[in-house]
C-alpha cells in the first residue's frame, strides 16, 4: 500500500489510522531518513492507541513505554544502538511478543532480532513534489 501525504497533518492522521487498527504483539518497523516525519507519524499512531501523554523519539533511551492507551505501546529508536545485545538488556522480547504493540525506528539495525512477521512502513521525501510531500509505503499488512 502506498499513501501520499502532502502535509504533516496527513502523515499524523495516517499514523492514527494504523494505531487504531493495531493488535497486541504487532511489530511495526518505521524506516526513513532523518527529518522525514517519523515522529509525526508515531505521534499519530500513539493517538490511535488512545495515548494522551506527549510522545517523543526515544533517541537516547532506546525505548519509551506508554501504558495509558488501549494496550501498552513500546516506541523504540535503535539508531544509537552499538550492538544488538543491548536489546537483551532492554527486554525487547517482552515487548515484541507481549500484550502490547511495538514500533521500531531504524529497525534495519536489529533485523536479526525481529519476529518473522512485521509491518514495515517507509517514509520518503520527494522535494520535486513539495517540501511537505511524503510517500508512505506499508508492507506486510
Amino acid at each position: 500500500m502506498v499513501i501520499e501525504s502532502w502535509k504533516p497533518e496527513e502523515t499524523y492522521e495516517f499514523g492514527k489510522k494504523l494505531g487504531e487498527e493495531a493488535k497486541p504483539s504487532d511489530v511495526y518497523c518505521l524506516n526513513g531518513d532523518l527529518g522525514v516525519g517519523k515522529t509525526v507519524f508515531t505521534q499519530g499512531f500513539a493517538s490511535g492507541l488512545g495515548i494522551r501523554e506527549p510522545v517523543n523519539s526515544p533517541t537516547f533511551t532506546i525505548v519509551n513505554q506508554y501504558e495509558d492507551g488501549r494496550m501498552p505501546f513500546y516506541h523504540f529508536d535503535v539508531y544509537r544502538i552499538g550492538d544488538v545485545s543491548e536489546m537483551d538488556e532492554i527486554g525487547y522480547e517482552d515487548c515484541f511478543y507481549g500484550e502490547g504493540v511495538s514500533l521500531i525506528e531504524w529497525s534495519n539495525l536489529i533485523k536479526e532480532l525481529l519476529p518473522d512477521h512485521v509491518i514495515t512502513i517507509t517514509i520518503e521525501k520527494d522535494l520535486e513534489k513539495g517540501f511537505d510531500y511524503r510517500k508512505i509505503t506499508v508492507e506486510g499488512m
